[in-house]
């Protein structure tokens, strides 16, 4: 799948992560990140975040998406995602404006492993680099790394310089390349993200 032009250079601190893990849970309340020193707010500062909710929110994911990506999406293509995973859904927001959002899943491998996917990234064009891209992929890489999954991979258009940058800022590495990937026949990029040692798995496992 495609994914939009992505917002960068934003690190989330430990701290803000810690937060983050306590309050993914609360499907129906924001995700409020805490703020810094004045000299360290981040680019994000009065954003909030929060997690797929309602038939409701629909609409606007759509809206967001479908401005941004390479490929058009049917409807139940994004029911697949938010219904399957909804709290692998999340939306940002400047108060009651959605401006950003990404959908992820998780499934096993055919070894047996859990492995992520990020599937959609798209933020407002109004919002750009602000972090925002950055943020809501951190939130998400937290919540799949929560529910063990060993490894998250994605698909970006190999001219998409802006998600590459973001991508390998969180530590993907480019895995393979896929000629006419696309619709619009550009190539892509398989990127990975390792968050376990498969080696010291195996050796658990055993």
């Amino acid at each position: 799948m495609g994914d939009a032009v992505l917002i960068q250079n934003h690190l989330a601190s430990q701290e803000e992560m810690g937060l983050v893990k306590k309050n993914l849970a609360l499907s129906s309340e924001k995700i409020v990140l805490p703020e810094k020193e004045a000299r360290d707010k981040p680019k994000w500062e009065g954003i909030t975040f929060c997690v797929f909710q309602d038939e409701s929110q629909l609409k606007v994911l759509m809206s967001l998406i479908d401005k941004e990506l390479s490929e058009p999406y049917s409807i139940y293509t994004y029911r697949y995602f938010v219904y399957n995973w909804p709290d692998l859904c999340f939306f940002a927001l400047d108060g009651d404006r959605y401006v950003g959002v990404i959908v992820c899943k998780l499934e096993a491998t055919r070894e047996g492993l859990l492995q992520g996917y990020i599937a959609m990234l798209a933020v407002d064009v109004e919002y750009r680099k602000r972090g925002i891209g950055k943020a809501l992929s951190e939130l998400a890489i937290e919540a799949m790394a929560m529910k063990d999954a060993a490894m998250i991979v994605l698909e970006t258009e190999l001219s998409n310089k802006p998600a590459l940058a973001l991508y390998q800022s969180l530590g993907f590495i480019r895995e393979r390349r896929y000629l006419r990937y696309y619709m619009n026949g550009v190539d892509a990029f398989h990127l990975k993200l390792m968050l376990h040692d498969l080696g010291a798995l195996s050796l658990n496992e055993d």
